[in-house]
């Protein structure tokens, strides 16, 4: 029926939203974060780049 579109687009855009949002969530808590100071400090020191512009 045509006067029910509007609601399907509004429902497609919550699904889609709700798909965006859970990807983003699960890729913010996929990455392993615990590092001691210690190691991030010797790792800055390593990996310390030299800008030529």
């Amino acid at each position: 029926m045509p006067q029910m579109a509007p609601l399907s687009w509004i429902l497609l855009f919550l699904f889609f939203t709700l798909i965006y949002i859970l990807f983003n969530i699960l890729n913010y808590f996929s990455f392993n974060t615990s590092a001691s100071s210690q190691e991030s400090s010797t790792n800055q020191t390593q990996h310390s780049l030299t800008w030529k512009w």
